[in-house]
């Protein structure tokens, strides 16, 4: 098992954007020093709790100030790029990166984002445009001669060579691509079943633990489609985790810090409006009302001592059947930081070596 980071990135909506990209870098940095094997970085643009659009800008910064830590965009919003600008952008920061790149794609999950690129999300336009923007990025890394491509949303031509001097030529320095991670919600994840269809990195975002289970059901249905056999060395799972020396100091620094007032301030709110709360909710019946930050440090984060840490992350791998990697949700505490540096390294040092035992279940065959 590997542990790794994932931020959307979060901030208060008080804190400047220069003051939350700086956490952001520190945040990186302390991942980088203590260990933890990949980061990957949101893009938003109309939630002032997730204030960072460019995700790359992030990644560019970052990677002049770490050494060994694979980063990427967890994701980009492909809706909202032209995919041959986006295609030539990542391409040249995987050269950058000198092949520590990972590139993360999402389909935008936001309906005022929907509302300001006049993307119809609610019929599902957004999923049709991921799809169809992800072709072209790799039909543009991996085609060698001239097309043309005519699709639904976008059209893109490669040229032939121009005058002896001008043709395409900006291409990855991961051959044949950076590995491209996709990260799912839903019960029935298109994403996701994208991610099985073509061998991509599944990432299960923040929900119950019992929930997620189906995640890797439509990761294997969409395997299916192609014939592929899914590795759950893969699949990374988003959790809320903080560790401090004692079960009781964890509460107060999780619940009673930053993790538990962006819960209820932004993101319980959020999923309240959405319908998703159940997504939360251990049991069916539980009310939506009950669905507070207590309910979810109780059910859903993993927070406590190294010990109790180690139990519920054993726990949550076996009722699963194991995953590859844990991605730690990120948060803002930059007014206590730390306690966000010593969660990190407590992770790193107390429990990620009584946890190297973890292993998935063997992949089973594609149904033929």
């Amino acid at each position: 098992m590997e542990f790794g980071y994932f931020t959307m990135p979060s901030h208060p909506p008080e804190r400047g954007l220069k003051a939350g990209h700086d956490w952001d870098l520190q945040t990186l940095r302390w991942a980088d020093q203590l260990g933890l094997s990949e980061a990957w970085i949101g893009e938003h643009h109309t939630a002032p709790w997730e204030p960072h659009p460019a995700p790359d800008l992030l990644i560019a910064q970052a990677l002049l100030q770490t050494e060994r830590i694979r980063l990427g965009p967890g994701g980009f919003l492909l809706p909202y790029h032209h995919p041959a600008e986006l295609a030539h952008r990542i391409a040249m920061l995987d050269h950058l990166s000198g092949g520590r790149l990972n590139f993360g794609v999402a389909a935008s999950g936001l309906p005022s984002d929907w509302a300001m690129f006049h993307v119809d999300g609610m019929s599902g336009v957004n999923r049709d445009m991921t799809r169809e923007a992800l072709e072209i990025i790799l039909k543009l890394w991996n085609e060698p001669g001239p097309f043309d491509f005519e699709g639904k949303f976008w059209k893109v031509s490669q040229p032939d060579t121009m005058f002896g001097l001008l043709r395409p030529h900006i291409r990855p320095l991961q051959a044949p691509h950076p590995p491209i991670g996709v990260a799912g919600l839903s019960k029935n994840s298109d994403t996701l079943k994208l991610a099985g269809e073509r061998g991509f990195l599944p990432m299960s975002l923040n929900l119950n633990p019992a929930y997620v289970a189906s995640h890797w059901q439509a990761v294997e249905i969409g395997a299916a489609r192609t014939g592929r056999t899914p590795d759950r060395a893969d699949w990374r799972l988003v959790r809320e985790i903080f560790v401090a020396e004692t079960d009781e100091a964890a509460w107060r620094l999780s619940v009673g810090g930053m993790m538990g007032r962006m819960m209820r301030e932004y993101f319980l709110p959020l999923l309240g409006n959405f319908g998703f709360l159940e997504y939360l909710k251990h049991a069916p019946d539980v009310p939506d009302g009950d669905v507070t930050v207590e309910y979810c440090a109780r059910h859903n984060w993993i927070i406590g001592s190294p010990a109790t840490v180690v139990e519920k992350i054993e726990r949550i791998h076996h009722e699963l059947g194991g995953f590859g990697s844990l991605l730690v949700f990120g948060f803002d505490y930059s007014d206590n930081p730390g306690a966000w540096h010593s969660s990190l390294g407590l992770l790193m040092t107390e429990v990620l070596p009584r946890l190297r035992h973890l292993t998935p279940k063997p992949a089973l065959a594609a149904a033929k």
